[in-house]
């Protein structure tokens, strides 16, 4: 594309802005310099909390005394996250009243700290002296930041293949990492084994503690509706697993359940185009995740954290997305780095583009059809700028 062409009108109809799939390859190498992906606080929980780590971590401590200087710590630091209105996309795009809830503001950078940190509370409760987790990143940075404050030792299972910079956090607090040749789903089921094998705490997804994981997934949707007092017309969020979709939706069941919403919003779900079990399933409108081929998987920068031939949690997730008629679709990497960019530009986040795999969805719903005028609410994981 000549350098003529940038002033051509995006499929909404403003001009001196590229669309989404209008990138030409330089330009999605030249935007590999965003894909920083979520880091941490620093630091990484308020220095005002110094008592209370050291007395959750010491195992001399009555274990009461521990958990409530635990629960302190999750009261202060975990989840509370920002709800704010894009209103510069809106413009952008044409569609009024689109809300961020960005995930960022949490000690990782990312929503896996509100289950990482209710397992291993969990973890304290019931005796246990280690956890372990299978992750390619953010999740196993999560646990191992949670363990360490729990006074819990940490095993961390990594793919061989995989090279995150978060590697070096998870060592700083002194977890143990240990390499499995071959992809996240057999290191998930080597960390299983260790957890059966020594009894300790399992905190990958689809085990014994999934209700815990939707419950703490659950606590966005109450936030969402401290903010907004009522549902939002839809809810927005990338999928890989579909732990985090499916605890959204829980949340607002509950919500709804128990009058204090006059719905339950719309469950709109994105991942990278063909390599998601979830989205497959609701475009073949088949009743259950399959797996896919794994040798027909290929991640890329952009799309790692969406990439899994099995979903986990994926039939959960299925089932909120046609519960409350909502959608699912596939997202690019060209459209994750187009839209991580425009939020950088116009809302000033640096968010994973990946995470922005929801907002897509949504956007290229609406240009199709035009979405009624309400509220709209994104999931989002990054660091804030």
């Amino acid at each position: 594309m000549s350098n003529t062409d940038e002033t051509t009108s995006t499929p909404w109809g403003h001009p001196n802005t590229l669309s989404p799939d209008s990138q030409t390859e330089s330009q999605i190498d030249a935007g590999l310099s965003l894909l920083d992906g979520a880091s941490s606080q620093a630091p990484v929980i308020a220095p005002e909390l110094e008592t209370q780590k050291r007395v959750a971590a010491d195992k001399t401590q009555p274990l009461n005394e521990r958990i409530e200087a635990y629960e302190d710590i999750i009261d202060s630091e975990i989840g509370d996250t920002t709800l704010s209105r894009a209103r510069n996309i809106e413009r952008e795009v044409g569609l009024r009243q689109i809300y961020l809830k960005f995930e960022g503001g949490n000690p990782t950078g990312t929503q896996k700290d509100r289950i990482a940190f209710a397992q291993a509370m969990d973890a304290m409760r019931r005796g246990f002296e280690a956890i372990t987790v299978a992750t390619c990143g953010n999740y196993g940075m999560a646990v191992t930041l949670a363990a360490s404050m729990a006074g819990l030792e940490c095993f961390v299972y990594i793919p061989e293949g995989y090279h995150t910079k978060r590697i070096n956090e998870i060592l700083n607090l002194k977890a143990q990492i240990i390499r499995v040749q071959g992809d996240y789903e057999i290191a998930v089921n080597a960390s299983r084994e260790m957890a059966k094998r020594e009894e300790i705490y399992d905190a990958n997804p689809g085990g014994e503690n999934t209700a815990l994981q939707l419950q703490a997934y659950g606590e966005i949707s109450h936030e969402i509706y401290d903010e907004l007092r009522d549902a939002p017309a839809a809810v927005a969020v990338p999928v890989s697993n579909g732990t985090t979709l499916a605890g959204i939706y829980r949340g607002f069941l509950s919500l709804y359940r128990r009058g204090k919403t006059s719905h339950i919003p719309r469950m709109v779900a994105g991942s990278s185009h063909g390599k998601n079990p979830i989205i497959r399933a609701f475009l073949k409108n088949v009743p259950n995740c399959d797996d896919l081929q794994p040798n027909r998987i290929r991640e890329t920068a952009v799309n790692e954290p969406l990439i899994n031939w099995h979903s986990i949690d994926g039939d959960y997730a299925l089932e909120a997305i046609r519960r409350t008629g909502g959608w699912a679709a596939y997202a690019s990497d060209k459209g994750m780095l187009y839209y991580s960019k425009l939020l950088r530009e116009r809302e000033g986040l640096n968010v994973l583009p990946a995470s922005t795999a929801g907002l897509l969805v949504l956007l290229e719903r609406h240009r199709k059809e035009s979405l009624p005028g309400d509220r709209y609410v994104v999931v989002l994981t990054g660091r804030g700028s």
